[in-house]
């Protein structure tokens, strides 16, 4: 089927709500008819959308509402716009990330290239400023944006004082009030906190704190083995601290793939990462000049001590919806603060809808994005569509890590029968080529069908080579379909097409 009327056919289907495709996240039993609000609203609204939030989600949706003719108001109480990820998350990190790279690669490849340096050393202050020259230069674009479209932006804190009118707390210490037909929250998470450990972001850092820290810090324990940590970890471990990650569950990053996951941490303890795993913080002490922290096993047992001059905590994030006035209005939320939406993001207060990291599902910048523009979509008439059990994640380490769709052990667990077709990057010409050949690609397919289930790779440049498998799983393709399309050669996508072909057929290259 051709894209254009596959995409048709997918809108006319939930526009009638037919669709049995969407994710758990919107299985909230609230008739779609009783969110459908449209704008009759009273004439004193000034604006058709209102969004609270100017991160990833809640600037998409601001834009896309402008471009689709509607009066739209932004509200960001940080006074720069793009959220967590643009300011103190996904942009100064993937450009630190970046930084250390070239340094340990000055340090550790260049020479087997036939490029030597007589010394390299590291400009902590000039890595930090190219840092926050990206993350200047990309706010600013945001609020360009903005005026393109014509979207009006509030700075302030913005919170519910009716299910159409917000109160904002303005940076000059005065009130305005905006009104709206339709309000999206759209506020993001923040970081998740440990009981008896308090952040400081000089000793004990979040992940913001870790963004700026003016020392390379001999020794830095990190405190969760998710994305966030092993990436901070691996910045700070490139320039020279020794890191130690303590994690409480029994494996990395646990929603990856079990064998990549199992690669992976190889992979870094290859570069000098250490992991005590299955092991848990019950004390913090920090009377001295660096921190103690107190250890047991998570099964309970024996306890030791392991000192840092710098503790991140890296435990994952939480929705940030208090003071929002969600429970004035009457918003329904679950035990961690997450608002309850239908499939058309809407609460069960008419006119009040929510999107990325406060609803359900993956915590991603991406995911926001199209929740925003999903929801935008529906707010004026049209038909918008989210598939979180198609949102690509990406842990951006060297190599990253990136995936789509199921895992083995989600396939196993359904009880389907399938195939597996790997191919190891040693194997492709392009990776042994620039000598960088450490990863590989693995394919999960349906065995009587060949639909592709799952696609996972380990790799440099992973997250730039999982769309094409992101783009299969979108339109129901098997793995004979990606197998069957030319690659250009060499390149490191001909990997993802020799491990389709393992998995329908065999692999030419090994």
């Amino acid at each position: 089927m051709a894209l254009a009327s596959f995409a048709r056919r997918r809108a006319y289907l939930l526009s009638r709500n037919l669709s049995n495709s969407t994710s758990d996240v919107f299985k909230y039993s609230h008739s779609l008819t009783a969110f459908s609000r449209g704008f009759a609203s009273s004439g004193s609204d000034d604006n058709d959308v209102v969004v609270i939030g100017g991160g990833p989600g809640g600037y998409v949706a601001a834009i896309k509402a402008a471009q689709l003719g509607l009066k739209t108001t932004c509200i960001e109480k940080r006074g720069t716009l793009g959220g967590t990820c643009l300011n103190v998350g996904c942009i100064p990190s993937k450009a630190l990330l970046h930084s250390s790279h070239m340094y340990h690669e000055a340090t550790h490849a260049f020479a087997n290239h036939g490029v030597k340096f007589s010394s390299v050393e590291v400009d902590l202050p000039a890595m930090m400023a190219q840092k926050d020259k990206a993350v200047a230069n990309l706010t600013r674009g945001i609020e360009g944006l903005f005026k393109k479209n014509k979207v009006n932006y509030v700075k302030g804190y913005g919170k519910f004082i009716s299910p159409s009118e917000i109160s904002v707390d303005t940076p000059d210490g005065g009130t305005a009030i905006v009104k709206g037909k339709n309000i999206i929250v759209a506020t993001g998470s923040d970081v998740k906190s440990l009981p008896g450990i308090t952040i400081d972001e000089k000793r004990i850092v979040s992940s913001t704190g870790a963004l700026a820290l003016s020392a390379i810090p001999r020794k830095l324990v990190v405190i969760g083995a998710g994305y966030i940590g092993l990436e901070m970890g691996s910045v700070w471990g490139r320039i020279g601290s020794e890191i130690t990650v303590v994690e409480f569950a029994p494996d990395i990053v646990p929603t990856l793939d079990g064998e990549i996951r199992k690669q992976f941490q190889r992979s870094l303890e290859k570069q000098g990462m250490k992991f005590m795993l299955k092991t848990k913080v019950v004390g913090v002490d920090t009377s001295e000049n660096g921190v103690k922290l107190t250890l047991e096993p998570a099964a309970g047992g024996e306890q030791t001590t392991l000192e840092a001059d710098v503790v991140l905590v890296s435990a994952g994030r939480t929705p940030f919806t208090a003071g929002l006035g969600l429970d004035k209005i009457g918003v329904e939320t679950d035990k961690i603060g997450r608002i309850l939406v239908n499939e058309r993001f809407a609460s069960n207060v008419p006119g009040v809808f929510a999107i990325g990291d406060v609803i359900p599902g993956p915590m991603l910048a991406h995911k926001a994005e199209e929740d925003g523009v999903a929801c935008v979509e529906f707010i004026a008439g049209k038909v918008g569509h989210v598939d979180y059990d198609k949102v690509p994640g990406v842990v951006y380490t060297h190599p990253e890590v990136a995936s789509v769709g199921k895992t083995e052990e989600q396939v196993k667990a359904l009880g389907v029968n399938y195939r597996v077709g790997k191919f190891p990057f040693m194997a492709n010409s392009r990776a042994k080529a620039i000598d960088d050949a450490e990863g590989l690609v693995k394919i999960l397919a349906e065995k009587e069908t060949d639909k592709i289930l799952g696609v996972h790779i380990m790799a440099p440049n992973a997250g730039e080579l999982i769309h094409e498998a992101a783009i299969a799983l979108q339109y129901d393709a098997s793995s004979e379909d990606i197998a069957r399309v030319c690659h250009a050669h060499p390149t490191m996508s001909e990997a993802l097409k020799e491990a389709a072909m393992a998995t329908y057929d065999k692999p030419i290259h090994i």
